[in-house]
């Protein structure tokens, strides 16, 4: 099976400012997550993938074609932009008919092209409100909808469920995952691990312009579970809880907070750590208030695969 994009050794700089570096991915039919904090790159590599930017070195390719300068392969491709793209004073309805009479659709087509994309993410009811009326949420539906209403082969989406209600953030999950049943390939980017878990397996992580790793969910689990983790215990018995893991093997480092009356632990081994503090809350009957984990999160995988490099 050909890949659906392709890019090699791709790089793409502004004056002193790196946004890719020494790109190499290849990307296959189905949904692919790219994750990234802010400022990693995702941005830059999507609108590179999109022909909006030319690479300063390097090429990327989808669907065996250069991207850059190649206007008859743009017809199968969708973009969901992560800032606001639209005309003003104009309504949602008139923009999506525009829209699609770009991509070739009559008059009459268009018309229902665009209505059946309204349907689509819940815009039906303000399609002749100015979209400048919408809210934050309604506009990212609202690209959305711009992004598959001509029924791409591949939709590029960059961070499609920020401002979106929780309701419409289920739902878009559902209408990306079905777009792929379809035979579609869909690239989203996010900075919010459970947002692109729930759309696929298939993970890509970004940081600082290169891509640290790629695979399968399970694996960028993998990663979280094994990096050392920082675990704070706030209780009025932290020098008892202190005491007892203070040989435990997999406890690397203890730190005192008498004034906030908590302990912080570093350990090797997340699931060892929080099995036997559950067993010491029941046989000592300790008095926990609060429990937290700093690097229970997607920033800590990048942490801890920069500190690797």
């Amino acid at each position: 099976m050909e890949p659906v994009l392709e890019a090699r050794n791709l790089s793409k700089w502004y004056g002193n400012i790196l946004g890719v570096s020494d790109i190499n991915l290849r990307l296959m039919p189905g949904v692919h997550g790219l994750l990234g904090p802010n400022g990693a790159g995702k941005t830059t590599f999507l609108r590179l993938a999109s022909g909006q930017l030319k690479p300063n070195r390097g090429d990327i390719r989808i669907f065996d074609q250069p991207v850059f300068n190649n206007p008859a392969l743009f017809h199968k491709v969708g973009f969901c932009p992560e800032t606001d793209a639209y005309y003003r004073g104009v309504n949602g309805g008139d923009y999506l008919r525009f829209l699609a009479r770009l991509h070739g659709s009559s008059t009459p087509e268009a018309r229902d092209v665009a209505q059946a994309a309204l349907h689509q993410v819940g815009l039906d009811e303000v399609a002749g409100k100015l979209i400048s009326a919408y809210s934050l949420g309604m506009r990212q539906r609202l690209k959305i909808a711009a992004a598959i209403l001509h029924e791409p082969q591949l939709v590029i989406l960059d961070e499609p469920l920020k401002g979106v209600d929780p309701l419409w953030r289920v739902r878009i999950t559902e209408l990306i995952r079905d777009f792929a049943s379809r035979g579609r390939t869909v690239i989203v980017s996010s900075h919010v691990l459970p947002e692109v878990e729930a759309m696929t397996n298939n993970i890509v992580l970004i940081h600082q312009g290169e891509i640290l790793a790629e695979g399968d969910i399970q694996e960028i689990r993998g990663l979280l579970d094994s990096h050392p983790h920082m675990v704070s215990v706030c209780t009025p018995q932290f020098r008892n809880i202190a005491a007892r893991f203070a040989q435990d093997p997999h406890v690397l480092t203890v730190h005192f907070d008498n004034a906030a009356q908590k302990v912080v632990f570093k350990t090797d081994h997340r699931d060892h750590f929080f099995d036997r503090l559950n067993r010491l809350v029941v046989t000592d009957h300790l008095q926990i208030q609060e429990i937290t984990s700093a690097d229970d999160n997607l920033q800590a995988v990048f942490n801890y695969l920069v500190g690797r490099k």
